[in-house]
This record gives structure tokens, C-alpha cells and sequence, in this order.
């Protein structure tokens, strides 16, 4: 199968995860950043009538530039997605085409999102200072980088010990280096917290787990859609090899 049509099914995936991704942000995330911005105006006591209007209001940030922005990651990690795709099929064990779209889009989900995620949660609007932002977007991307590399690395190490070790252990090894080598990261990459006191915590958390919620869904819809796609063209390449 040609890399351009892999290519395209992934970005296909992506976008369709994208809708289902928007349509879950739309109805349990975008509530909590409109009450995060009220919480962040009362508290530093704005008055609108001498405020120039924003560039961009808040009704079009909240439908046609969420719908723009998560329509625009679903079609690039999708393109990724199929790319790491057709590098592991076949070489990470005996698994079908969908097998394999699934079990990478459980890994890319842990490894891109979830595990930097919780050494540097998402926060919302009030949560964070400015100046700050660079070196905390910085530190992030660092941690994404570990993770991506230290799960490429427990994969193709894994996979050279199962001879010696057996699959099964092979697997439990590379997970088991993985989370060795982010938890080092996470211990010894520097703590943000920037959140101020009095700030409603049933707010953070629900902002949170909203966040956690859409790249969830993306992930999954990927993952799931791929492997739909995938399988097909993989039974129509055998077919005519028949």
C-alpha cells in the first residue's frame, strides 16, 4: 500500500475524531472557560466600558475558531498517526492492521498527551501569569519529547529482548524502562503551579478533566477510525494479490 493513501486515510481519521473532539470540548469545556473569565474579571475588577474590543470575540473563539484550531490538529496528528503506522505495522508483533491503529492509539494518547499531562496539567483562563507562559509552554514540550522518545525507545528495545526473554516480558520491560524514564523527568524537570489562591477548585478540575475528556476522544476516534479505514484497504491490497 502506497504511503499516500495511508496518508490520507490518517488525515480522514483525524478530522472525523476532530468533529466528535469539538462536539465534547463545545459542550463540557467551553462552559468552564467562560466562568474562568468571569472569575478572572471580577477578580481583577474590569470595566468593559473603557476596554478596546478584543480582535477576536469570545462567541467566535468558542465555535468557528475551537471548530478551526481542533479541526487543524485532528488533520495534522492524524497524518502523523498514519506515519507511525506504517513504521510499526508488522514489525510490533503478529497484530491485524487494526489491531495495530489500536493498540497505537492507546501509546499515543499516554505517551503525547497523557503523561506530560500530568506533570503539567492544562489550566484555564485566570490560572498562570503572563510572563510566565513561554517558559511554561517550554517545559511542556520537553516533557512531550521525553515521553514520544523514551516510548520509541522502550518499543525498539522491547522488541530486540523478546527473543531472549519472550514477548510477554519483552513488553513488561519496555514499559517498565518507559515509566522509569519519565518518572525521572518528571522529578527532575521544575514545578509550575501558578495558581492562585482562592481560585475554585471544583472549576480546575472540571477544566481539567474537560481537557482530558476531548484528547480522549481524539485519540480514540483516530485510533478507531484508522483501523476501520485501514482494514479495508489492507483486504482489498490482499485481494488483489490473490
Amino acid at each position: 500500500m502506497k504511503i499516500g493513501h495511508v496518508l490520507v486515510r490518517g488525515m480522514l481519521a483525524g478530522l472525523l475524531a476532530a468533529v466528535l473532539a469539538f462536539a465534547f470540548a463545545s459542550i463540557f469545556g467551553e462552559p468552564q472557560v467562560d466562568i474562568a473569565i468571569a472569575v478572572e474579571e471580577a477578580g481583577a475588577g474590569h470595566d468593559h466600558g473603557g476596554e478596546e474590543a478584543a480582535v477576536v470575540s469570545r462567541g467566535v473563539q468558542s465555535t468557528f475558531g475551537l471548530a478551526v484550531a481542533t479541526g487543524a490538529y485532528g488533520l495534522a496528528f492524524g497524518g502523523l498517526f498514519a506515519l507511525a503506522f506504517a513504521f510499526a505495522y508488522g514489525r510490533v508483533g503478529n497484530l491485524s492492521a487494526r489491531a495495530t491503529a489500536g493498540v497505537l492509539g492507546i501509546g499515543a494518547f499516554v505517551t503525547v498527551f497523557l503523561v506530560p499531562f500530568l506533570k503539567y496539567p492544562s489550566n484555564p483562563p485566570a490560572v498562570g501569569q503572563a510572563d510566565t507562559i513561554n517558559q511554561r509552554t517550554t517545559w511542556y514540550f520537553v516533557m512531550v519529547l521525553i515521553s514520544v522518545v523514551a516510548a520509541i525507545a522502550a518499543t525498539v528495545i522491547g522488541k530486540r529482548l523478546a527473543t531472549r526473554l519472550g514477548s510477554w516480558n519483552a513488553v513488561l520491560a519496555g514499559v517498565l524502562g518507559y515509566i522509569v524514564v519519565v518518572a525521572v523527568a518528571a522529578w527532575v524537570l521544575p514545578v509550575v503551579n501558578e495558581v492562585p489562591d482562592g481560585f475554585p477548585a471544583s472549576l480546575l478540575w472540571n477544566f481539567r478533566v474537560a481537557s482530558l475528556g476531548t484528547q480522549l476522544i481524539l485519540w480514540a476516534g483516530i485510533g478507531v477510525a484508522f483501523g476501520v479505514f485501514i482494514e479495508r484497504s489492507v483486504r482489498r491490497v490482499a485481494q488483489a494479490r490473490a
